[in-house]
């Protein structure tokens, strides 16, 4: 089974991931991991963090000589900032420095002190920082190069930012390859540029302000084949997997899968995806309102989902807030964050969308070695005539 674990604080030495399931033999490109570390670190909106840090990944096991050998595979990000904070964020030692006591609404803050009895919200709010995204976006890097293999392919764009839309009509009729494409050039990772210019002044305000912006990411997952999930037990079903992983990103707080909302205001007649047959093609649709996905397996359409990013809860001008300690009214703490870091969650979501998918497909095909997985695909595509 495929699966991975990280570790690692915001200020700690460094994150950590952790992979099970990985076939032997696979040729896996660390420039590739860079290349979408690098990409988690851009985008209009975001912190002095950014500044300091330069994501690399350095594997320290199941690989030898640019392939997997079918043992976990480790890797770790080194935090550059971890120079500043070595004394407040010891593993050992005395406690130094001030404590946080004033817990900013919307964070894991108050509830996770609550949650693990702790005095210092810095205990939790290190693990709860978005930092942590960094290692799911190695992981996720790894699973694109499975997916290639197979010719799939996974790709996201900002759509919204701060009530800011990208034109409907643009989005109608771009593709994901035109996504690719377009979004090399947008410091927003977004397909319009017109919408982009409204959306960082959007941005320069909130910042003017004090204040933070969300909005919302596409990822667009191509050549996908039918048959990935299953409709028998609940936790099997793909849509339910992938909206699972798209949450799990601190500061989603909505998925949807096609249509998704849009579903409320149609009828049946004109929100289902009819069905034809072609000799040599099989069957194919001319709409995707499901999104890829029907009865919680992939439909061989490509797989659309969109998810909303709140504001962060981390505000130059803070709200109200209880200070932990004494109970007294207080401002609520602030730290280095971004102003709107939505072209950073898309990273992220096109990443944990590849996890997903990745770890579909090896439960489908498995195989301990790379060339048993592919032979496997193989024969199911012929079976199903693709």
């Amino acid at each position: 089974m495929f699966k991975f674990i990280t570790t690692g604080e915001s200020h700690g030495p460094a994150l950590t991931a952790v992979i099970e399931g990985l076939p032997a033999g696979l040729s896996l490109d660390i420039d590739l991991i860079n290349a979408d570390l690098a990409r988690r670190q851009k985008g209009y909106g975001r912190g002095g963090r950014m500044k300091i840090e330069c994501d690399r990944v350095e594997a320290y096991s199941g690989i030898r000589f640019g392939k997997t050998i079918g043992s976990p595979v480790t890797f770790v990000i080194h935090n550059r900032d971890w120079a500043n904070w070595q004394d407040r964020m010891a593993p050992v030692g005395e406690p130094r420095g001030e404590k946080v006591t004033a817990p900013r609404p919307g964070h894991a803050d108050l509830p996770g002190m609550l949650k693990y009895q702790r005095e210092d919200i810095r205990d939790i709010l290190e693990r709860a920082s978005a930092r942590e995204t960094a290692a799911r976006v190695a992981v996720g890097a790894v699973a694109k190069q499975v997916l290639a293999l197979v010719g799939i392919q996974v790709v996201s764009h900002v759509t919204n930012i701060g009530g800011v839309s990208v034109a409907a009509d643009l989005l109608q009729r771009t593709n994901a390859s035109d996504i690719m494409s377009l979004i090399q050039s947008s410091e927003l990772a977004c397909i319009d540029p017109q919408a982009e210019n409204s959306m960082k002044e959007a941005i320069r305000n909130a910042r003017d302000e004090g204040n933070s912006l969300g909005g919302i990411f596409e990822v667009i997952v191509t050549g996908v084949f039918p048959g990935l999930g299953s409709h028998i037990h609940w936790d099997r079903r793909l849509d339910s997997r992938l909206a699972g992983a798209l949450m799990s990103i601190q500061a989603v707080k909505g998925v949807e899968i096609g249509d998704g909302f849009g579903y409320a205001g149609m009828p049946g007649s004109k929100a289902h995806d009819e069905i034809f047959y072609q000799q040599g093609t099989g069957y194919y649709r001319k709409t995707n309102h499901a999104g890829g996905i029907e009865g919680g397996i992939s439909n061989g359409q490509d797989i659309v989902v969109r998810a909303v990013m709140k504001p962060i809860p981390t505000l130059m001008t803070p709200l109200l807030s209880v200070d932990i300690c004494s109970k007294a009214p207080i401002k609520a703490n602030t730290e280095r964050s971004d102003v709107c870091a939505v072209t950073a969650a898309a990273v992220v979501g096109e990443t944990m969308a590849a996890i997903v998918l990745a770890g579909a497909i090896l439960e489908k095909f498995g195989g301990d070695s790379i060339d048993d997985f592919l032979q496997s695909v193989d024969a199911y595509r012929q079976r199903i005539r693709l």
